[in-house]
């Protein structure tokens, strides 16, 4: 079937004079079985959310180069958190999420990995209480905020960012974006249901999610309030489907930028479009030192 082109989606959303209005999700926790058991299989490592993994995995290990203890909020299955911590065997991450369904298969996932520089924990990532002052050196979140159903608990997170981390620590967190039009978040929810239509669940919740995000001026906002300094805001170009906030990366060594570009080789033609789509938005957007 023929990749649907992303031009119109673009164009109409820079033409749409207003914002859709921001419809949090009715749970704070994705813990329903029958969710958990759609997003488990579309996040596997080898399915749809595939490039999304590595293209943040990459991203994600030029920013922690150096760290030593991690912190990851909203760690859910834990599957981008297991692949991070495969290219970045020196460092400890600990991943925190208030899904004990999410904990559950994220355990059961990283058993298979045999990782033994990875721990889970039960946690709200508002209220990091389990976590000491400055006691990590870097902190990391990938498509999380969303979740949380109102801004001053984004602002409470960031708080707990801000605490927790070490001075000089890194901190990189990607999040969706909330889009003008409704037929914007209707298009990118369901632009690939055609080749998956068993995982409907998946996609519902994907459109729930972007009807949940943030606004891209709203993450950039806080984050100057509240994160550490040196954070910066990127999005991805003309839309801001995707948002980073990130302190300054390093270019990847030799060794792992080969071993990433293998990687997006080995990917289904599909996915490498996927990522590639994202690595040039993004470069579009500002966000330099592509690993690939």
């Amino acid at each position: 079937m023929p990749r649907p082109s992303m031009m119109p989606t673009l164009l109409r959303e820079l033409i749409v004079a207003r914002t859709l209005p921001r419809e949090p999700e009715p749970d704070l926790v994705m813990d329903g079985p029958e969710q958990v058991a759609a997003y488990e299989e579309a996040g596997r490592i080898d399915s749809v959310m595939s490039a999304a993994y590595l293209f943040h995995t990459a991203r994600i290990s030029q920013v922690i180069s150096g760290a030593k203890t991690v912190l990851d909020l909203g760690c859910g299955p834990a599957v981008q958190l297991a692949q991070v911590a495969q290219f970045n065997p020196n460092a400890q991450f600990r991943g925190i999420d208030l899904s004990t369904t999410m904990l559950s298969q994220g355990r059961a996932h990283l058993a298979t990995q045999a990782l033994s520089n990875v721990t889970l924990e039960h946690g709200d990532i508002t209220q990091l209480s389990s976590v000491e002052t400055a006691s990590v050196d870097a902190v990391i979140s990938t498509m999380a905020l969303h979740h949380l159903p109102r801004a001053e608990l984004l602002t409470a997170c960031f708080k707990e960012i801000a605490r927790v981390i070490k001075p000089g620590g890194a901190v990189y967190i990607t999040d969706f974006g909330r889009l003008k039009s409704l037929k914007s978040v209707i298009y990118f929810a369901y632009m690939n249901e055609p080749r998956f239509p068993h995982l409907h669940l998946f996609w519902l919740d994907y459109e729930r999610s972007l009807r949940a995000a943030f606004l891209a001026s709203e993450l950039k906002t806080l984050a100057a309030q509240y994160l550490p300094e040196g954070v910066q805001h990127f999005k991805t170009f003309g839309v801001p489907l995707l948002n980073v906030l990130q302190t300054a990366a390093k270019p990847a060594s030799p060794e792992l930028r080969s071993q990433f570009k293998a990687l997006r080789a080995r990917l289904p033609w599909r996915y490498r479009m996927d990522i590639d789509d994202m690595r040039l938005f993004f470069k579009m957007g500002g966000l330099a030192h592509d690993p690939f």
